[in-house]
């Protein structure tokens, strides 16, 4: 499938035979795929900022989106300004952490940026007695400085739980543990872990699509229509090309753009409802009941450290987060193979998987310190786009990086995404927290469902969890030991589904008698080479770093760094 069918088969014979010659494959590797720019060419500039605005625009779907269940949790209102600060937050420091990561860190195409998988233990943290929000009585009454520190105070919490459980990914990827400690997560692992952030999250979908289930229905619906029936409907568009002057091209628009086409046509929907008076004042589905957040948003703001106050620690919060901590690594772990195949690089050695882990547990370092209130991590959706244009350019990554540190700084821009109705929001959560759930599912390829003892282990890892977390919420104090840290700490734990779902399915997976074929192992080792299993002979050149690698070659010492590129190479002397 490609962007444009002109662009795609009339590319020019220099760029198909440079892409081809330098990405030819090893007679043990799948083929590469045919690319227009595979990872180390570098499109004209003008082209890169189109396609780099291409990924922000695949992205920001899934960026605006967390507030929407991040804000009522933190007790702050729908009409708080500070929830567009909150979003430009993000933003900007997606821009900065994905740069990072496509020039320094694994060095693959990849965007990184807030993930939902975080949300589960942040909603665990903020369900414990001492942070649940007053009652709106209360809440009515304060002024305006009152209100501020009410969820500033929680932010501080979330991002010093944040920050410091990242240091345990930091850890596990710059040191190399992560390929050590990866031979005990299995894909009986990485189903609950994974497919619980999707299970966990439904009742928050429900509430927002039940602003108007009319509006979120019918976003549900025209999503589907447009990712899934019309996808490979192209649309006809007028082009310059140099040297043949003003064509005809056909454009997947519906395929590229279905999160962004489906919420501006609910959003105009809802708006012409607005204006006719169909909603009532007042109405949530209205698209004027947070225009002051709009109107009072300052036009230039740029997030800094501590901007919401310095982070707060404590043992519940960093062991409670350390869950989403961990169901990233993993979710990046299964995407790092599938984007080198799309972009046409190598399979990527281990120390650019240590690095990868490691670059991104100090990304979410970094979040957590900006006060993003959420981590990051490798975005899916973008991973999609790669296979759809066909474009796997390291430089359209970079490129995209700038445009997203740029919005971040522009106030305005943020706010505008808070003006969406909950009800178009809830259409699109129904939507997305599915396709979590199916890629958590996903792993299940690997091991043999015909078996009795892998069917026990999926069934109990899944609907345990939810059993147990379910009624920690409804019983908040159920834990007392006289401690309150021991109380807070085992609530959090016991409340967050990824966790107990992922330690269950990892434990009976790992002490359960099973065939290595029976348990998914040896598929998942192909797919994912670990350990000394993965050997850096020297030839996957797509990861090394960007400058200064004759210095790194010349110096031995650098060969037993667990994130250099010439880490374990002594082995093929």
């Amino acid at each position: 499938m490609e962007l444009n069918n002109v662009t795609i088969e009339d590319a020019s014979d220099a760029t198909k035979s440079h892409s081809q010659a330098s990405n030819t494959p090893p007679s043990n590797e799948k083929p590469k795929p045919q690319l227009l720019y595979a990872i180390n060419d570098n499109p004209p500039w003008y082209l890169s900022i189109f396609l780099a605005f291409q990924h922000y625009l695949t992205m920001i779907g899934a960026i605006v989106s967390i507030p929407f269940i991040l804000t009522p949790a933190l007790c702050m209102s729908d009409e708080d300004a500070n929830r567009g600060i909150i979003i430009s937050t993000m933003i900007f420091v997606t821009g900065i952490v994905t740069y990072f990561q496509a020039t320094w860190g694994v060095r693959l195409p990849i965007v990184q940026g807030g993930t939902i998988s975080f949300l589960v233990p942040t909603l665990a943290i903020l369900a414990l007695p001492q942070w649940k929000c007053p009652e709106q009585a209360v809440m009515d009454s304060m002024d305006e400085a009152e209100r501020e520190e009410l969820w500033q105070v929680r932010m501080r919490e979330l991002s010093g739980a944040i920050a410091v459980s990242a240091m345990v990914q930091v850890i596990l990827g710059y040191t190399g543990l992560v390929g050590k400690i990866l031979k005990y997560v299995t894909p009986l692992t990485i189903v609950p872990t994974v497919s619980l952030v999707g299970l966990t999250l439904f009742e928050h979908a429900a509430d927002t699509a039940s602003k108007h289930w009319g509006i979120a229905v019918g976003t549900t619906g025209m999503l589907t229509l447009f990712s899934q029936i019309m996808s490979n409907v192209s649309v006809p568009i007028l082009a310059y090309r140099k040297g043949h002057g003003i064509e005809v091209r056909q454009f997947q628009l519906f395929r590229l753009f279905p999160v962004l086409l489906t919420i501006m046509i609910m959003w105009g929907l809802c708006g012409i409802l607005t204006a006719t008076d169909v909603f009532p004042p007042s109405h949530p589905s209205r698209t004027d009941v947070r225009l002051n957040v709009l109107t009072s948003a300052k036009w230039f703001y740029v997030p800094y450290p501590g901007q919401f106050g310095w982070p707060s620690v404590t043992l519940s919060g960093v062991l409670g987060m350390l869950a989403g901590v961990l169901a990233c690594t993993v979710e990046s772990l299964s995407y790092y193979p599938t984007v080198s195949q799309m972009s046409g690089a190598h399979s990527p050695p281990l120390h650019a998987i240590n690095r990868g882990i490691g670059t991104e547990g100090l990304g979410t370092v970094l979040a957590g310190l900006w006060g993003a209130g959420n981590g990051t991590n490798t975005f899916g959706e973008n991973v999609g786009a790669i296979g759809v244009t066909k474009i796997g350019s390291r430089r359209v990554i970079q490129w995209a990086a700038l445009i997203m540190v740029l919005q971040g700084v522009i106030g305005k821009f943020g706010a505008i995404f808070i003006l969406i109705p909950d009800s178009v929001v809830g259409g699109i959560f129904c939507v997305m927290f599915g396709m979590i759930i199916a890629f958590g599912l996903s792993t299940l390829q690997y091991v043999d469902l015909r078996s009795a003892r892998n069917l026990y282990i999926l069934g109990l890892s899944i609907f345990f969890p939810m059993v147990l977390c379910r009624w920690m919420q409804k019983n908040p104090g159920a834990i007392d030991t006289g401690n309150k840290t021991v109380d807070s700490t085992l609530s959090v734990l016991l409340g967050t589904t990824i966790l107990v779902g992922g330690v269950l399915g990892c434990l009976l997976d790992n002490i359960i008698p099973g065939t290595p074929e029976e348990r998914g192992l040896i598929d998942w080792a192909n797919e994912m080479p670990l350990g000394d299993d993965n050997v850096n002979d020297g030839t996957a050149t797509d990861y090394d770093f960007p400058l200064g690698m004759d210095a790194i070659r010349r110096w031995k010492w650098t060969y037993y760094i667990p994130f250099m590129p010439t880490y374990k190479l002594q082995k093929q002397s």
